[in-house]
């Protein structure tokens, strides 16, 4: 075997060359200039080894390869999502691509399979199906990819009960969300019918999510007893399952006052369905839903919808593309910081005008810094630009029996016994400066 020369390393501006070692390793989906920045930082002398017949070395882009597997693309809030994802990625670095798996968990595995074996590093979960976030640790945990899950989940499965690759779980904290947009449904048809029937349109049976608004949805009954939840049926999170959901439950329920969407996407086929029951969407009946999608903001200012939750879908983006980059570049989160929420603005016709200007219509300016959000680029001055805080499995999964056996994990008991708990919530209540219902911070004064 010949002895390695450093003056090889000047045929790497010879394209014919680069092509010929390209060729001859595993570079799919590596660019040729990602090819040459790799070489150049030092890793010319593993290529010309594994060109050179030694064991092969991998190659990939600088700061790797980032995959959103979306449960389902088509309603408006993953396709903010998906939109955010390419941007936040884009200015920390990675390559990007977004799959749906049009709410098939087998598919969604599938894809997942299929990014591990062309070279992703990190794939960020809207799982199709709560159930298959085992399956997918344990694949990360085998392939040393790092995954996030933001929305459904396996309830009472954490990330300490799969391994270190299983980086975040995060959601908001919908529980107080859908109850304070439902409290202002139900204050609203107190004030203005003296009470009534309202209806819930749900999301999707089962789903935690689904679970966690209809508790906080039903709790806020509490405080209004002249309000009447009489029925519901779920709209599936989309707009055209909802419209038919909500035409059902005016047939069975002729006297109904107020509906409750689950999310935006259902809350636009609620509006839909009034419209062609010949009601008018904001005086004869009031809707209620969440999530801040641009749909659900503008029914807001045109007065056909009352109130959402504004959690931004662009949020999760912000969130989850700065984890990825701050583990895939050494930082170890503490076991607090591994189940998170956000906390959601409530979005009423007082507020909605500056929601819009930052989140909506904003002429292009993105609505966060997503470089700010990484501990390891602003190691003192990173933002989290919403109030995070350690996510509470006991309130997130409430009422959820165990399953047979489980016990709390122990990093998690350490974390509230021991003091982390409180000492990261006040970290991220002391680094967040940057106000979620403020200006975006790359507006220029």
């Amino acid at each position: 075997m010949p002895i390695f020369n450093p003056r090889w390393l000047r045929t790497l501006d010879e394209r014919k060359t680069v092509d010929e070692l390209m060729g001859r390793l595993d570079t799919h989906g590596v660019s040729r200039r990602d090819f040459l920045a790799l070489a150049s930082a030092g890793v010319a002398a593993s290529t010309w080894a594994a060109s050179m017949g030694l064991p092969s070395v991998a190659v990939a882009s600088p700061n790797g390869k980032l995959a959103f597997l979306s449960a389902f693309l088509a309603n408006e809030y993953n396709v903010i999502l998906n939109k955010a994802f390419e941007k936040a990625t884009g200015d920390l670095g990675f390559s990007y691509v977004g799959l749906d798996s049009q709410f098939d968990s087998q598919r969604q595995l599938n894809q997942f399979e299929q990014q591990v074996a062309a070279g992703s590093q990190s794939v960020i979960f809207n799982l199709a199906d709560g159930s298959a976030i085992k399956g997918a640790s344990r694949i990360a945990g085998d392939s040393k990819v790092y995954i996030g899950n933001v929305w459904d989940s396996l309830p009472w499965f954490t990330p300490f009960e799969a391994n270190d690759y299983y980086t975040l779980y995060a959601v908001p904290e919908e529980f107080d969300a859908h109850k304070a947009v439902t409290s202002e449904l139900l204050k609203a048809v107190t004030e203005k019918f003296g009470g009534g029937n309202i209806v819930g349109v749900t999301g999707t049976n089962g789903n935690l999510t689904d679970r966690q608004r209809s508790a906080g949805r039903d709790a806020a009954f509490k405080d209004f007893p002249k309000t009447k939840l009489v029925d519901q049926l779920p709209g599936k999170w989309n707009r055209e399952d909802a419209l038919k959901a909500t035409e059902d439950l005016l047939t069975r329920n002729p006297n109904v006052v107020g509906v409750v969407a689950q999310n935006d996407d259902v809350g636009q086929g609620v509006i839909a369905a009034l419209n062609a029951a010949g009601l008018r969407p904001g005086e004869d009946v009031l809707v209620v839903a969440a999530d801040g999608t641009s749909l659900g903001a503008k029914s807001i200012a045109a007065g056909t919808q009352l109130a959402t939750s504004g959690n931004s879908p662009a949020y999760a983006a912000a969130l989850f593309a700065a984890r990825i980059y701050d583990v895939t570049h050494g930082w170890q989160p503490r076991a607090s910081e591994r189940l998170l929420n956000w906390r959601s603005l409530t979005i009423t016709k007082d507020n909605v005008g500056a929601y819009i200007e930052r989140y909506v219509d904003n002429g292009g300016v993105e609505p966060f810094d997503y470089r700010r959000i990484s501990k390891v680029l602003h190691p003192d001055d990173w933002d989290p630009q919403a109030e995070v805080f350690p996510l509470d499995i006991d309130k997130a999964w409430a009422g959820i029996p165990k399953p047979e056996g489980w016990t709390y994990p122990q990093a998690y008991l350490d974390a509230k016994s021991k003091g982390e708990w409180e000492v990261v919530a006040e970290e991220y209540r002391d680094h967040y400066k940057i106000k979620f219902d403020g200006p975006s911070p790359n507006r220029k004064s």
